[in-house]
């Protein structure tokens, strides 16, 4: 029998737990997330759990205890399996590492449900995820725009190793096109972390103490914040890894709108994720 809870990747924990508690027949998903404190993590999994709950399903959480740990969450879908869920919903750490884990639950015959960043191969019932494209172009615009379509620009980009970043630096530059007096005076791979865009503006500053910055277009925040909605991933991945195991049909494939958040709107986005709706399936499918 098996225990509702969060798994970590500490062998020491995740070996010391029992299954207990449920009914040998209960359904159960687990949801694999890429880390602990990341507020798309935490909301994609309060989506999960929003639904499963509403539909009778127990949701077991796997999380490494650091983010993009390759080994620590092939462990945990080595645990997963031993669990035997009826279903996975998955975001992978890196989308090609990790293939041969997903092909592990492949051979057992578990969907998967992919969300957030797709997987390079493995076979999946459904990809849930967001335009990170879109996202940054609109973000950018609304950037380029509050700068009154000229100035100085830092461009702080997330690594080209994930898919996100990928997208969403091709969004920017499509939206510098659109602004020829707007120039580009450093644009460089922040790691999608404050840390080292801190220590990259303060290196290029002491460099050029007379440069003048009138923007800077982060991959991870900025005057307006592109929303790359975990909640909707949560949701729309736990609906579809439980209407796969009722034999209902299902999209093979969902985008979830972005919105362009600012002073205008933000105020929806002070509510916690646990808090929110969900969006049914048909909704989102359709646009």
């Amino acid at each position: 029998m098996k225990s509702p809870g969060t798994w970590f990747a500490a062998a020491a924990i995740a070996g010391s737990l029992s299954f207990v508690g449920l009914p040998a027949d209960a359904e159960t998903i687990g949801v694999f997330t890429k880390s602990a404190g990341n507020p798309i993590a935490r909301a994609l999994r309060a989506g999960a759990d929003a639904v499963a709950k509403a539909r009778g399903v127990t949701v077991f959480h796997y999380i490494p205890t650091s983010p993009d740990n390759v080994p620590q969450q092939t462990f945990l879908v080595d645990e997963a399996l031993r669990a035997k869920h009826d279903a996975i919903v998955f975001t992978p750490v890196d989308v090609k590492a990790m293939v041969p884990s997903v092909q592990k639950i492949n051979a057992v015959g578990v969907p998967v449900v992919n969300v957030g960043d797709r997987l390079s191969a493995g076979d999946i019932i459904a990809f849930v995820g967001s335009d990170d494209y879109g996202i940054a172009l609109d973000t950018a615009r609304a950037l380029l725009k509050a700068m009154g379509g000229k100035g100085n620009l830092v461009v702080l980009e997330g690594p080209d190793t994930v898919p996100t970043a990928v997208g969403r630096l091709r969004g920017f530059k499509d939206a510098l096109k659109e602004f020829p007096d707007v120039k580009v005076v450093l644009s460089k791979n922040a790691m999608y972390a404050r840390p080292p865009a801190a220590d990259m503006l303060k290196a290029m500053l002491k460099a050029n103490p007379a440069q003048q910055i009138d923007g800077v277009l982060a991959a991870n925040d900025m005057l307006a914040s592109g929303d790359y909605n975990g909640l909707v991933e949560g949701c729309l991945g736990a609906e579809i890894a439980i209407r796969t195991l009722h034999k209902q049909p299902v999209p093979k494939e969902v985008m979830a709108k972005t919105a362009v958040v600012d002073k205008t709107n933000y105020q929806a986005y002070e509510i916690p994720a646990e808090r929110r709706p969900c969006p049914t399936l048909e909704s989102m499918a359709a646009k």
